[in-house]
């Protein structure tokens, strides 16, 4: 097979620039809460460019990425009474922020087909993932390695010591916390992992990390495509994650298996899915957090959705889901979904702690249930100036049995994306 770094282009030569413009308004109301924070509503527009060179020729190659994100307030109660977004940071006044900014970058060193990149990365994988719910994706200080040397083989390693939000707070330096966990600090995060395509149709995916003094988590994945009739197929997804105390026990004690399963039917237009979702374990299933109450991107269940990870203790959860591309109709670029997720069996009376505290015994009760309904429309524009401009709006609506909030959520995101060079 040929090597990457054989086609290397050089360090100008290969080097792009892109602007990226997000529009973002995000609006929840608390149903039963009370008080100046009940309704949590703010507006933002943000840029962020990113500066990716090409690499040097020679048998190792070398090169540098840079961001730089500069974030405005559109709109958010000027007395703070409507800020707590996750969208834009908040002073000791509880007043978000009119607008801030940051940069970042990273070298990296490439030889054959195996890159080793060191400094403000954006990992996305099922163990450490950055959170991109709100205005774009945090990042994370320390390296990490990528190789794809043999086809439909690639892998992953990496250790971090640090993460950026990039929304809620924008040190480079913030900790590595948990997003159910409350107040952890992990000193570091380390994993290693990949996936391979057995053919077009299977797919399969293994990872395994460590969180300092925390866990250890293990990831699995397997997805199969079965083709049928013309423009009909079967898509089948299954997830599981192995997660166990470790060290110090930051979190508490930790004995989590969960795990999903989904089955979708695709016929031209329509696709139609059904999802099973299921926590054993009598801690809720935790992931990576963004040090600001933000969401990570680490993940990978059926049934984590907009508003809901639907992932407390011992919960069994269900999805139902209908997809429409509305291009077999003459609008291309234009889709619809829908879903309806219903989680139940939630129970943490069992939960035991641990040396150093542990998740709150407030989860679920002993019979802990909720719903959560979503509508979700989105249009990317297909050619001329606008081309690439991408709408969407997703409402959704969580109503549960006390044990949680109950909130109806609107999201509205512009995006525009901008290829410099």
């Amino acid at each position: 097979m040929a090597s990457s770094q054989a086609d290397a282009e050089g360090f100008i030569e290969g080097s792009s620039l892109n602007l990226l413009n997000r529009n973002y308004l995000f609006d929840r109301d608390y149903k039963h809460a009370s008080g100046i924070h009940r309704d949590t509503r703010e507006w933002a527009h943000g840029l962020r460019a990113t500066f990716t060179s090409g690499y040097t020729r020679g048998t190792v190659g070398v090169g540098v990425d840079a961001h730089a994100v500069g974030v405005i307030k559109l709109d958010s109660d000027r007395n703070g009474g409507t800020a707590y977004t996750g969208l834009l940071p908040t002073g000791s006044d509880g007043k978000a922020q009119d607008n801030y900014a940051y940069a970042g970058g990273s070298l990296k060193a490439r030889i054959s087909k195996t890159e080793l990149k060191a400094g403000d990365l954006i990992p996305t994988n099922p163990v450490f993932g950055m959170g991109s719910s709100r205005l774009f994706f945090g990042t994370a200080q320390g390296f990490q390695l990528l190789s794809n040397e043999i086809e439909g083989l690639n892998l992953e390693a990496g250790h971090f010591t640090s993460i950026r939000d990039g929304s809620m707070n924008t040190n480079r330096d913030g900790e590595i916390t948990l997003t159910y966990g409350g107040a952890v600090d992990a000193a570091s995060a380390d994993y290693l992992g990949g996936s391979y395509q057995f053919t077009d149709r299977f797919s399969a995916i293994l990872y395994a990390s460590e969180l300092e003094d925390v866990w250890n988590q293990y990831y699995g994945k397997l997805n199969y495509i079965l083709p049928l009739a013309s423009e009909r197929s079967l898509a089948f997804d299954f997830n599981l994650y192995e997660t166990r105390d470790t060290g110090r026990e930051l979190a508490g004690r930790i004995d989590n298996t969960t795990w999903s399963l989904s089955a979708a039917y695709t016929a031209g237009a329509h696709r139609f899915m059904l999802a099973h979702q299921q926590v054993d374990g009598d801690e809720p299933f935790d992931y990576i957090g963004m040090d600001s109450g933000n969401t990570g991107g680490s993940i990978w269940v059926a049934n984590s959705i907009q508003y809901s990870d639907f992932n407390g203790p011992n919960e069994k959860s269900w999805q139902l889901r209908y997809d429409i591309d509305m291009g077999y109709y003459g609008v291309p670029g234009l889709n619809f979904m829908v879903r309806y997720i219903t989680g139940d069996g939630i129970d943490d009376t069992h939960y035991k702690g641990g040396v150093y505290g542990g998740y709150s015994a407030s989860t679920g009760g002993k019979d802990g249930k909720h719903w959560e309904r979503d509508i979700e429309a989105r249009y990317v524009v297909q050619s001329g100036p606008a081309k690439d401009l991408a709408v969407r709006a997703s409402y959704a609506v969580h109503r549960d049995n006390g044990f949680s909030s109950e909130a109806n959520e609107l999201r509205f995101v512009v995006e525009y994306p901008l290829d410099i060079f």
